[in-house]
C-alpha cells in the first residue's frame, strides 16, 4: 500500500471517530451542559536529554465539553528549557497543542493525548518541533493536576559522544486553575 494511500485511510478514520464521538456527545447533551473551559497552568520538568537541566512553563488551555467524559483541548503558552551557563544557553519555545481527553473514573481522573508544535523563539534558534503528550491527571472544579510526558522530535541535544543530535523527551507535572466561559 503507497504511504499517501494510508495517510487517507488515517483521515478516514480520524474523521469517522470525530464524527462517532459527537453523536455521542449530542446524545449525552440532554443531561450535560456542553460549553468552554479555560485553564491557567504552571508546568515544572525534568528533560531526559544533555544539556538541559529542568524545564519551568507556563500554559493557557481552552476545552470544549463534549459530554461530561470527553472533551477536546487547545493549549498554548511558554516554555523555557534551562542549561548550565558552560553547556549553552537556555531554549525557549511556544507549544501549540491540540488534544482529546477521556475522564475515566468518577468524572476525575483522565488520560489525555494532545499533538502540536513547539516554535523557538529564543537566542536565535528558529526550529520548529512535533510535541507529542500523553498524560494522566485528575481535575475538579476549578484544579487540575496533571502528569505529563511530551517528546520533542526535532529540538537539539548533546549525544553522549558529544556529537550532537535531535528530539529527546520531558517529563513534567502541570497545576492549573480552571473554570467555565
Amino acid at each position: 500500500m503507497k504511504i499517501s494511500e494510508k495517510i487517507k485511510i488515517a483521515i478516514l478514520f480520524t474523521i469517522a471517530i470525530l464524527f462517532a464521538s459527537t453523536a455521542h456527545a449530542q446524545d449525552n447533551a440532554k443531561n450535560y451542559d456542553q460549553g468552554f473551559r479555560l485553564g491557567l497552568g504552571l508546568t515544572a520538568g525534568y528533560p531526559f536529554a544533555h544539556p538541559y537541566k529542568s524545564a519551568l512553563g507556563g500554559d493557557v488551555r481552552l476545552q470544549y465539553d463534549l459530554s461530561k467524559k470527553y472533551s477536546f483541548t487547545l493549549t498554548t503558552g511558554f516554555t523555557n528549557l534551562f542549561v548550565n551557563k558552560k553547556d549553552g544557553s537556555d531554549l525557549g519555545f511556544i507549544p501549540v497543542k491540540a488534544g482529546f481527553k477521556a475522564f475515566v473514573w468518577n468524572d476525575q481522573f483522565y488520560v489525555m493525548g494532545e499533538a502540536g508544535a513547539g516554535f523557538a523563539v529564543t537566542n536565535g534558534y528558529d526550529k520548529t518541533t512535533l510535541i507529542l503528550a500523553p498524560s494522566i491527571g485528575y481535575a475538579t472544579k476549578y484544579i487540575d493536576v496533571s502528569l505529563r510526558y511530551e517528546q520533542y522530535s526535532d529540538f537539539p541535544r548533546l549525544n553522549n559522544d558529544g556529537t550532537q543530535g535531535k528530539g529527546f523527551g520531558q517529563l513534567g507535572v502541570r497545576l492549573a486553575y480552571g473554570f467555565k466561559l
